[in-house]
């Protein structure tokens, strides 16, 4: 994000810590090498109590940023499925995740930053302003001033924004958008960005332009202030190091939330 004419900074994030049991998910110490911020699964859609301990205790060990990353209880669907919750059933899910979280962050001698849905939960949340507000108000409850990622241009933000919450706009390095800044549903084709030599340029012209490129070309403007790395995909240190490069390489600083 260009904040009053200076340099554009932004933020790496990546989903981690969703490793279960002795089943491993994901290279997330290669990856907190490259990023900025961690958003680490709390124990519900992926992650376990020891999983989330050592992973607080790498991420604070380098530098990175510590998130919390909420998501529906289905370990077996890893929180994808999309599942059809009251109120006070979200609030409760939200609240105990975070809490978990915020205790495993100072037990390991760091603090939470920040908070970002994940899966379905996100993404219901990015077309239902209501389900996001209740979501955010979870934690903003637990939590006063805890950074909320959005997904840029969506329900999440406007849900954030009415709410006065201090949030950070995030875009995928390796997703494709719809029209509507809504994230291309995975069972498409081309939904999942998997060239690295296609992701970093392209991260990089969002970033300079201050707009989400969608699928089909179009332009949206939005606030830019972190970009999510994926590490569960067999290219994902090529794509995280592709788009750290080109950002770089364009002049635009990285650091934390």
């Amino acid at each position: 994000m260009t904040q009053n004419g200076t340099q554009p900074k932004v933020d790496l994030n990546a989903d981690m810590g969703e490793s279960f049991g002795p089943w491993v998910m994901g290279q997330d110490a290669a990856i907190l090498d490259i990023v900025t911020s961690a958003n680490i699964a709390c124990g519900f859609h992926a992650g376990d109590p020891n999983v989330m301990a050592r992973t607080f205790r790498t991420a604070i060990d380098k530098g990175v940023g510590l998130g919390a990353h909420p998501g529906f209880a289905d370990l077996q669907g890893f929180g994808r499925r999309r599942l059809s919750l009251s109120g006070e059933e979200l609030t409760n899910l939200v609240t105990y995740q975070l809490g978990a979280a915020q205790a495993m962050a100072r037990a390991a001698g760091g603090s939470l930053r920040h908070l970002k849905l994940h899966g379905a939960m996100s993404n219901m949340a990015s077309e239902d302003k209501q389900m996001a507000r209740i979501c955010y108000a979870a934690a903003e409850a637990v939590q006063p001033g805890i950074v909320i990622m959005t997904l840029a241009g969506t329900a999440q933000e406007a849900a954030a924004e009415e709410l006065g919450l201090n949030r950070a706009g995030e875009i995928f390095a390796d997703r494709a958008y719809n029209d509507d800044a809504t994230l291309v549903d995975r069972s498409l084709p081309g939904a999942v960005i998997h060239d690295a030599a296609l992701a970093g340029p392209r991260i990089a012209e969002m970033v300079r332009e201050g707009a989400i490129i969608t699928a089909s070309g179009k332009r949206i403007r939005t606030r830019i202030d972190t970009i999510c790395l994926h590490g569960d995909t067999p290219e994902a240190l090529e794509i995280a190091r592709s788009v750290r490069d080109a950002l770089s390489g364009s002049g635009i600083t990285l650091a934390p939330l």
